[in-house]
């Protein structure tokens, strides 16, 4: 699997003052899961060391300039994200991480300067990052500073596993009843996301209007990586983790069931975390040979290794 990264945040020396900022997250944990393709859109072009450049906003929009000779690089940045963007499409990526704050890889709150005056709002969108959204919308992306945020690392790397694997799935040119399979595999996983991308996406895998494969996958496809992308939350996650309990209500004793709803109510008032509850859930479908169970990504959506669930901030 591969995932592409702003190159200095493999510690590459290609900042504008010939610095890198590595990022030990991605290099020491991720690094162990995902191949890590390196971007650089303004060393491609500026090489390194180099003038540091910013996003200046005028009547006919928004335009890059470097800081000190105040010279439009416009053209030169735009050139070499197109040339990776077109790299992007050969390098079979399944994420992205970018670095946050740059007037190239930031995904939000990019400093933007009105004219060539000094004042500034923080909205602004990295010109490689734009070009990325606007080409790949369907692929994950993420800044480096909110992977501190165990919410939504938990749910980009969720989302990266689930991409991949949907893409590996539809290079097998799969038939009606393979995608049945695949749909159901992801049940609960979509409906902790959405109930109504699950309703959704159910119906077209029902196909009801008998159309062609092709149009089919192209539909599941879009509805998929729009649900995937969506943020669970620790209500909607609590409502698979009573479903999917109702499979064993007939198998427990009282007691036995009033245990383990009380640590599934632990989980919602955010006391343990959902690796808990998993882990519970995981022992029954074994004890009980369940297997339709055993499919459910929801149940194992990535390497227990990365501990994504194993932080109770992970959910909100």
């Amino acid at each position: 699997m591969k995932i592409g990264v702003s190159s200095c945040l493999l510690g590459n020396m290609c900042r504008y003052d010939g610095a890198g900022s590595k990022d030990k997250y991605i290099m020491n944990i991720l690094g162990n899961y995902f191949e890590l393709v390196s971007y650089c859109p303004e060393a491609d072009v500026f090489g390194t060391p180099r003038e540091s450049i910013s996003l200046k906003e005028f009547d006919d929009g928004i335009k890059v300039f470097t800081n000190f000779t105040k010279e439009d690089v416009t053209e030169k940045l735009e050139s070499s994200v197109e040339n990776l963007t077109q790299k992007m499409s050969n390098d079979d990526l399944c994420g992205f991480i970018l670095k946050s704050k740059s007037p190239s890889c930031g995904m939000e709150r990019v400093k933007v300067y009105q004219g060539l005056n000094s004042i500034n709002e923080k909205k602004g969108v990295g010109v490689f990052t734009k070009s990325i959204m606007q080409k790949y919308p369907d692929l994950p992306i993420e800044e480096e500073g909110r992977l501190l945020d165990p919410w939504l690392k938990e749910n980009f790397l969720m989302q990266v596993f689930a991409y991949k694997d949907l893409m590996v799935f539809l290079e097998t040119n799969p038939s009606i009843k393979e995608l049945v399979k695949f749909h159901t595999s992801y049940k609960y996983l979509i409906y902790a996301k959405s109930q109504e991308f699950y309703k959704t996406l159910g119906q077209i895998v029902a196909n009801q209007n008998k159309q062609d494969i092709e149009t089919i996958l192209a539909k599941y496809k879009d509805g998929f990586t729009k649900a995937i992308a969506i943020k669970g939350n620790r209500n909607k996650t609590y409502n698979v983790i009573l479903h999917i309990f109702g499979y064993f209500k007939k198998d427990l004793s009282k007691d036995e069931k009033e245990l383990i709803i009380s640590s599934f109510d632990e989980y919602k008032d955010g006391i343990i975390p959902l690796i808990a509850v998993t882990k519970i859930l995981n022992l029954l479908v074994t004890r009980f040979d369940e297997k339709y169970l055993k499919t459910q990504k929801f149940l194992n959506p990535y390497p227990k290794e990365l501990a994504l669930r194993s932080d109770v901030k992970a959910y909100k």
